[in-house]
């Protein structure tokens, strides 16, 4: 006889479970009197009484739906529960901070969001995006299903509903040094990726064109890859100290030891192993057949390669340039540790001053520069692969 479980999404139920786990059993939020003290943690709990208990019916309706059948669209109706849910969290955290400061804006106590509500939003996402996988296979369509989970925590945001979070306060005193941080990581990233792009894309092509060389241009390309971070922005200080001694008017141009410039050649050393091995594997992927015929209707070798080869290989190929983005958005955190400034300047300093919040101001938005980065990529692929069929 054959037992059927009443459990018909159990990626959903047991998701559920751990949200309930993590808002239960980590505190939602912390609030201390000032940035210099430990704060208390505050459980979910605590905080859901007459005029809030409306934050679990999302959940209770989770576990129902974990027992139904669902089928087509009904499973936006999942995503959308999720988005409720996330956004109810942060209206709560929101609101929370400025019960607990009274509604004084000149007060100097923090209320910061726990490793409760950071596990319970990331586990509302995975949610969302387990319904968005379910519902439809186009990546475009997925993408931007994502992406609109945000759109009520940025209208929260926006009407100043969680101005009185430590996260938001930070900010507040910060926001032209923030500024600025993110103009300088956008800046170590665009000056990544053109280099990189020009310089792999010839190696990549030529690795594809000479077998001979693939070998040693990849092994020395895997040895750059194997040296820390770290390791090799200390390799280039001396010798680009040198040459800004030896040659003063590269100093005069910004090229030191440490700064921008060692940051931007270790970063394009980094990115050349998976932007090349993109451009082989792409150029491999075209068929010979398609080659020949283009040969056969009487194309030369340049004809081929940008009218055939190309747009057959392109989306292999920004696929490795979408991972030498993301990559390089993560790795320019560390390169504020010799002066490139960026997002991780305001990370490094959070951490030497023991202040949480001003390290995730540092993290949060590399992770969602990261986010957006892969995102743009991964919707520029999808179209592509849209018109070739």
């Amino acid at each position: 006889m054959t037992h059927h479980s009443p459990v018909k999404n159990r990626v959903l139920l047991t998701l559920v479970f751990l949200l309930l786990l993590a808002g239960s059993g980590l505190a939602f939020l912390s609030h201390a009197p000032n940035r210099l003290v430990s704060g208390q943690g505050i459980s979910l709990a605590s905080l859901l009484h007459s005029d809030t208990f409306f934050v679990l019916l999302p959940v209770i309706l989770l576990v129902v739906s974990a027992f139904l059948t669902l089928f087509g669209r009904s499973h936006l109706l999942v995503m959308l529960l999720a988005e409720i849910l996330l956004a109810a969290l942060v209206w709560l955290a929101g609101h929370t901070a400025v019960q607990l400061t009274g509604g004084n804006e000149d007060s100097i106590a923090r209320t910061s969001l726990g490793g409760g509500f950071w596990a319970a939003a990331a586990l509302c996402l995975l949610i969302a995006s387990d319904a968005i996988s379910r519902f439809t296979r186009n990546h475009t369509l997925r993408i931007l299903l994502n992406i609109q989970m945000l759109i009520p925590v940025v209208l929260l945001l926006f009407y100043g509903q969680l101005s009185e979070l430590s996260l938001l306060k930070e900010y507040d005193n910060r926001s032209d040094v923030f500024n600025d941080a993110v103009w300088q990581h956008l800046g170590i990233l665009f000056g990544t990726l053109v280099p990189a792009v020009l310089i792999g894309l010839p190696v990549g092509l030529l690795c594809h064109c000479n077998a001979r060389w693939r070998g040693p241009v990849l092994s020395v390309l895997n040895i750059i890859q194997t040296v820390p971070s770290i390791a090799l922005f200390g390799l280039l200080l001396a010798p680009l100290a040198g040459l800004a001694k030896a040659l003063p008017w590269l100093a005069d141009h910004g090229i030191s030891g440490i700064g921008l410039a060692p940051a931007i050649i270790a970063l394009v050393l980094y990115s050349l192993l998976p932007l090349v091995r993109g451009v082989i594997a792409g150029l491999d992927s075209v068929p010979e057949a398609v080659t020949e015929s283009a040969r056969g209707m009487g194309m030369n070798r340049g004809q081929v390669f940008f009218r055939v080869q190309m747009p057959i290989a392109l989306p292999v190929i920004l696929t490795g340039i979408r991972i030498v983005a993301v990559q390089t958005v993560g790795m320019a955190m560390v390169a504020a540790l010799i002066g490139a400034g960026g997002l991780g300047a305001i990370m490094f300093q959070g951490l030497l001053s023991s202040a949480l919040d001003l390290v995730l101001l540092g993290v949060i938005p590399a992770v969602l520069m990261a986010v957006v980065v892969d995102s743009l990529f991964k919707f520029a692929v999808s179209i592509l692969e849209t018109s070739r069929r």
